[in-house]
């Protein structure tokens, strides 16, 4: 399995963080122009919520909320699931896949240093982790 560091995955990557009071409009046009998934929410800088395009989908648009006057508060996952910047690459790919989530806001006491999505584990992380869920399927046959 991958074991190359987190910190060494998100080295550089400007983060994108929000208040909750900031609406879904606005959060989409700053995901949009940073070309990101999701924008952390955060409160005197400790993270407190995530908000994702699945969010902007299921919770706004398919609920028939205005994204004018929705604010990410409402509507973000709240205390989601995080990962340590020194873990390794494989398990942040094994908590998305266990989650069914493709964003893991990376945290250092309490406060967002980064963010781990599916697209990070394109590459020789992507076919080390397709390569033990197939071991894991076949073990789970066996047993």
């Amino acid at each position: 399995m991958a074991t190359r560091k987190i910190a060494e995955v998100i080295q550089g990557q400007q983060i994108l963080t929000a208040a909750g009071g900031l609406t879904v409009l606005e959060a989409s046009q700053q995901m949009k122009s940073a070309h990101v998934g999701s924008i952390m929410v955060v409160d005197s800088g400790r993270l407190v919520g995530i908000f994702t395009e699945r969010d902007a989908l299921n919770r706004v648009l398919a609920e028939r909320r205005d994204p004018e006057t929705t604010v990410l508060a409402e509507v973000m996952t709240a205390n989601p699931q995080t990962i340590d910047p020194e873990r390794p690459l494989g398990h942040a790919m094994h908590l998305m896949n266990d989650g069914g989530f493709r964003h893991v806001p990376v945290v250092k006491d309490g406060r967002p240093v980064g963010m781990i999505s599916a697209r990070d584990a394109l590459g020789v992380e992507l076919t080390a982790f397709e390569h033990e869920l197939k071991q894991r399927e076949s073990i789970s046959e066996l047993l």
